[in-house]
């Protein structure tokens, strides 16, 4: 796993790949956060790995969670890191793009996965 530097800059890299009209309005960029993060209704060892934002103020925003990268992805090679980190900027900026159409289907799609957890988790797997 890289460090919390390494892991931003990998990220700045992969935000490069983004066209930039897909990232109009993010006016709160992407921001790289050490926390670890958990939704209180997820199962146990689910992590939140980023978050779309819109805060009055503060505009529309990408929390990256370094500390729950950390946790999820510990002692997997480089390569499945940057693979995760490039599906969840994908992911979020889907969420981006979503709100500003109006619409939130990843946000149902995103509850459909938090059951289909809640699911194996009872079920004995991870």
């Amino acid at each position: 796993m890289p460090d919390i530097d390494q892991f931003t800059a990998l990220g700045d890299r992969l935000v490069d790949r983004i066209p930039p009209q897909f990232l109009r309005e993010l006016n709160g960029g992407i921001i790289v956060s050490g926390r670890v993060r958990r939704q209180p209704d997820a199962p146990p060892g689910v992590y939140t790995l980023a978050e779309y934002r819109v805060e009055p103020g503060l505009g529309r925003f990408i929390v990256l969670y370094y500390g729950s990268f950390r946790r999820a992805l510990e002692g997997r090679p480089r390569r499945e890191v940057e693979e995760e980190l490039w599906e969840t900027l994908l992911h979020e900026v889907r969420h981006h793009l979503e709100s500003l159409a109006g619409v939130d289907e990843l946000g149902k799609e995103d509850l459909e996965q938090l059951l289909e957890f809640w699911r194996r988790y009872r079920e004995g797997g991870t």
